[in-house]
């Protein structure tokens, strides 16, 4: 007999296990260095899209290689109590795609020059879902090129790394209301660009 989908497992039937905390994976490759790699295939994937979206695939594995391997002799340092790493990754993988600003400006260029019924592709794609002409694409990389490197990565970090105000804080080591601040007016900015559009359907 088997449970219906949705409901408790059939009884006899195995459980599945249960999903490891990040702080204990970190905790455990303190004596284990081989365990650390679980955070690898839990979130490589996802910092991937985040950066190649900020800098292309071709810069991307890269700085991911580069991103765990700085997580990794940093795990002595983590604090364990901060039992979700993703904001402890995504604020390293911050800091190394601003050392690539030059491969990022270059993309946004890419995007103002390209012309309006060409191929969707680029960094602004994500941010511009929703925005029904396709000719805004440039206008939208103009504006996202026209912020400041914290004001961008605040912009980006929620966008594209889907994280919450918190965990923005906690990623890039600033107070919560300083994200807002910073959000607000990132936001602001690219609307007035846009034409008062809300570029990223959020619900406030």
């Amino acid at each position: 007999m088997t449970a219906p989908p949705g409901g408790p497992p059939a009884a006899g039937a195995p459980l599945a296990p249960a999903r490891d905390a990040d702080a204990d994976l970190i905790e455990r490759s303190l004596a284990d260095p081989e365990a650390f790699a679980a955070l690898f295939d839990r979130y490589s994937a996802m910092l991937y899209r985040y950066v190649s979206r900020r800098l292309g695939p071709e810069t991307a594995e890269d700085v991911v290689g580069e991103t765990f391997l700085a997580a990794f002799s940093r795990r002595h340092r983590y604090d364990l109590a901060q039992r979700d790493a993703r904001p402890w990754l995504f604020g390293i993988v911050t800091k190394l795609v601003a050392r690539h600003h030059r491969t990022e400006a270059a993309r946004y260029r890419a995007l103002r020059r390209s012309p309006v019924d060409g191929p969707v592709e680029g960094p602004a794609d994500r941010v511009a879902a929703g925005v029904t002409a396709s000719a805004a694409r440039p206008v939208l990389a103009e504006a996202l090129a026209g912020l400041s490197r914290r004001d961008l990565d605040v912009l980006l970090l929620v966008a594209w790394g889907d994280l919450a105000y918190e965990e923005v804080a906690r990623a890039l080591g600033i107070p919560v209301g300083t994200v807002r601040s910073r959000l607000n007016r990132a936001r602001r900015k690219v609307r007035a660009a846009l034409g008062d559009t809300n570029p990223m359907h959020e619900e406030e």
